[in-house]
């Protein structure tokens, strides 16, 4: 890949004037140099490097943020390896530091000071929520497809340049980096979400099967607070999920997308367990309907929306507009397709979910996914996808979501050779366990980094899963967690 970041970057010196940031590549003499006062960021060498500054090691630099105190510069302090993604380390951000320009808070009076203080921690809250992911040597904001379909005027920009904005998480601190091309190497694209990486065998064939959630930064927020989309044509809670397998040099891939009902609604929280959604009567919702289908078709193509909510009760008008939204925009590239998961599934009649995969199997075919040999010749591509949604376009939709993507699989590892003729995934207990435990812990962070909870009872869950008895193996077995399901509200 051409473009290239440092593997691991060092700050290496911090002096009253000025931090000095080194990449600790071999033979590289780049310093970035960061004014504290005037805020200037550029580049100068090694031997500029006062020798009284003080030295530590970082990971990353995710940006600058100003606040009421002045300017602060954020790092990565720690970091844990996730796995490799066609030989490139993908990392986890496990800790961060957020480090002042200034050298005295003197400056402040008591309530300036007590301000920034509550700006810090709001940032620190931010920083500790799980899921920040990166890579120094590889685009993880960008699908095999996507990247598969670049020019070579693309693989040659910075990681920084080309990245996908919907999810880079720390694009907003990396603003002055961004206006900066010398200075992108140093620069650390941010995902957030879950990725989950693992080397199977089936049938003595081994190979690696990774599951990415991308969120969306745009028109983020948390459940309750942040529902439909904004003016633009964001939605809520909007995550884009790719189900990879590399086997002997073949890469094939599954992309589906979930998103809160992409129109004007509201459910503020109050007193109730379950506050009454509310469709905004004040504004157009056609214009940010329109916007928001208008970008997921020239990312995605065709659109197959499987909206899963109630059929009853205080869902229904939500129900009932997106469906009628969906067939005055009167586009042939949107189809629309309701299924009232609780009610189909109550008095746990799993077996219904079948109905579903039924009505949806020949588009999915239609769809099919994407698929490229050995010699990086183009076999397939997926033509369209699914975009699923439920309330939170959490529990639910997290379920469907792994249906669909255990059919696309089994398609995949047939077609690549590591299953036999009349062989099912069902059936290959070993890789099952993983499959399972995969989408489960997607469900949770997923869950937690829009509900702020994630399922309850994971260990028990787990280990009934293994067996698939009873409601706690199948909520597992679908990949979602037990103790947000019994809420039977999302």
């Amino acid at each position: 890949m051409a473009c290239e970041t440092f593997e691991v970057t060092k700050l290496k010196h911090i002096t009253p004037e000025k931090f000095y940031v080194e990449a600790c590549d071999d033979g590289a003499d780049d310093v970035l140099a960061i004014d504290r006062v005037s805020t200037e960021v550029t580049l100068t060498v090694k031997k500029d490097v006062p020798p009284s500054a003080v030295t530590r090691p970082i990971y990353g630099i995710l940006g600058t943020i100003r606040l009421v105190a002045g300017t602060y510069l954020i790092v990565i302090t720690k970091k844990k390896k996730v796995g490799e993604i066609f030989s490139h380390a993908i990392w986890k951000a496990t800790d961060f530091d957020i480090l002042s320009y200034k050298k005295t808070m003197l400056h402040l009076t008591d309530i300036q000071l007590q301000d920034n203080k509550v700006f810090l921690s709001m940032i620190s809250h931010v920083l500790s929520v799980d899921g920040f992911y990166f890579s120094t040597t590889y685009d993880l904001t960008h699908t095999l497809q996507r990247l598969a379909n670049t020019s070579p005027e693309f693989q040659e920009m910075s990681l920084l340049e080309r990245a996908d904005p919907r999810f880079v998480w720390n694009g907003h601190l990396l603003r002055e980096f961004a206006a900066q091309p010398e200075i992108h190497r140093f620069a650390t694209p941010v995902m957030h979400g879950f990725i989950s990486m693992h080397s199977c065998s089936i049938n003595g064939k081994c190979f690696d099967w990774l599951l990415v959630s991308r969120r969306s930064c745009f028109r983020a927020g948390v459940r309750y607070y942040v529902r439909g989309i904004d003016s633009e044509g964001h939605a809520a809670n909007f995550v884009e999920t790719e189900q990879i397998v590399h086997y002997k040099g073949s890469k094939a891939s599954f992309v589906q997308t979930r998103g809160s009902i992409p129109f004007f609604w509201s459910q503020r929280p109050n007193l109730k367990y379950k506050p009454k959604p509310q469709i905004s009567k004040s504004v157009n919702h056609m214009d940010g309907f329109q916007r928001h289908f208008d970008s997921q078709i020239i990312s995605y193509g065709k659109q197959m929306i499987v909206n899963l909510v109630n059929q009853k009760g205080s869902e229904l008008p939500l129900e009932q507009t997106f469906a009628k939204m969906v067939n005055s925009m009167a586009n042939g590239m949107v189809r629309y397709i309701a299924f009232d998961f609780h009610k189909e599934c109550s008095r746990m009649r799993w077996d219904r979910l079948q109905i579903l995969m039924d009505q949806l199997a020949e588009q999915q075919d239609e769809f099919s996914y994407f698929l490229v040999d050995s010699d990086g010749k183009i076999v397939t591509q997926q033509e369209g996808i699914f975009r699923s949604n439920c309330m939170d376009c959490l529990d639910r939709t997290n379920v469907i979501q792994s249906l669909l993507a255990r059919r696309s699989l089994q398609a995949q590892l047939q077609r690549l050779g590591v299953l036999h003729v009349g062989q099912r995934i069902e059936e290959q207990a070993d890789f099952e366990k993983i499959y399972k435990n995969a989408w489960a812990d997607n469900a949770n962070a997923c869950a937690k980094q829009y509900a702020g909870t994630g399922a309850l009872k994971t260990d028990y869950t787990r280990q009934v899963c293994l067996s698939c008895k009873g409601l706690l193996g199948f909520c597992v077995h679908l990949g979602l967690p037990l103790g947000r399901r019994l809420q039977k509200d999302h």
